[in-house]
């Protein structure tokens, strides 16, 4: 270990500057332009075990899905991602490579998803568990922001993403990238290499997704009345927009049969679960909004279903005229035995 001040400056020349920086890391705190006078502020964290194993993926992997999915977040209120803050504490063992491969893979996905953003400050400090915390900021540039409360019956409910991959993936990854060890199953490093060769887009969708957040504008600009991002799950996000808004969500059969075979005709591994993952599957990150009633859907959006009247009973969410009351959906913690792998 080379200790915190060498790492740091190593790390900083890799970070990517906002657009919106004014003054960014070397101070105590670093400041950024709102020009709406408002800004959105959410923060996630990542930790080695109930978030990822890393015998499965990469130091780029990490940095790029710890930025991925707070922009997703962002993108979900309408806003446009402007700043991250990201705080890092690693193991005393861990390589500078590895911090430097987080880097990397922050700002990768910044240039990708959200260019103009970048990071502006945040700490670095040594810990047993490999933890990444990340805060994101937005701008609403003026708009409203793009709440889970705002649907209306006859709403049409489209979604921006992919559905299903990074369920699959996962489960791919659960089922042939671990190996046996000492009587029990462990993630193996060279096994989930194997399986992220046989299905890179499965595979990817989960260790390294792509959420579409320039949608999240177009959608509030196109007159979206809710949105959330699809971190979870459709069925459970969906449950959550219905709770909020205090009506049911009713998805068109057919346009999950849609979605259901998008997924196996890119991967026919997942020909009998191919449903399942596209309801429950989790980690999607894509976009879930309503729109009013023959409003134009924006670019990217794919509609779903609808919004229909509140609903007497504990399951808001139907597929068809049948209440979808399946479990599924991601938890880091169901089933988790405490072990990091």
């Amino acid at each position: 270990m080379v200790g915190e001040g060498e790492t740091l400056r190593r790390i900083f020349p890799r970070l990517p500057h906002a657009e919106g920086e004014l003054l960014g890391p070397g101070d105590d705190a670093a400041v950024v332009a709102a020009p709406d006078g408002r800004f959105v502020v959410t923060t996630d964290m990542m930790i080695h075990g109930p978030d990822f194993r890393s015998a499965w993926s990469t130091a780029h992997d990490l940095g790029w899905k710890a930025a991925m999915t707070n922009l997703s977040d962002v993108a979900a209120m309408g806003a446009r991602p402007t700043a991250l803050v990201v705080a890092i504490a690693a193991p005393l063992e861990t390589p500078v490579s590895t911090l430097l491969g987080i880097a990397d893979g922050l700002r990768d996905a910044c240039a990708l998803a959200a260019p103009g953003c970048g990071v502006v400050g945040g700490d670095l400090s040594v810990s047993s568990t490999l933890t990444l915390a990340v805060t994101a900021f937005g701008d609403l540039d003026g708009r409203a922001p793009v709440t889970r409360s705002g649907a209306s019956t006859g709403d049409v409910l489209a979604v921006a993403g992919d559905l299903g991959r990074a369920g699959a993936g996962l489960w791919l990854l659960f089922r042939n990238g671990v190996s046996e060890q000492r009587g029990t199953t462990a993630p193996d490093e060279v096994r989930a290499r194997a399986v992220r060769e046989a299905h890179p887009q499965l595979v990817e969708a989960q260790l390294a997704p792509v959420s579409p957040i320039e949608a999240g504008v177009r959608a509030a600009l196109a007159g979206a009345t809710a949105m959330l991002d699809v971190s979870d799950g459709l069925v459970l996000d969906a449950r959550r927009l219905a709770v909020a808004s205090g009506c049911s969500v009713r998805l068109d059969p057919a346009a999950i049969a849609r979605e259901a075979r998008a997924l196996n005709d890119l991967d026919a591994v997942v020909s009998d679960h191919a449903s399942h993952f596209v309801l429950a599957g989790g980690e999607d990150h894509a976009l879930l909004a309503t729109f009013p009633a023959g409003a134009e859907l924006p670019e990217g959006f794919r509609r779903l279903g609808e919004i229909g009247d509140p609903v007497d009973a504990a399951e808001p969410v139907l597929l068809g005229d049948t209440p979808y009351s399946a479990r599924g959906g991601w938890d880091p913690y169901e089933g988790w035995d405490g072990a990091a792998g």
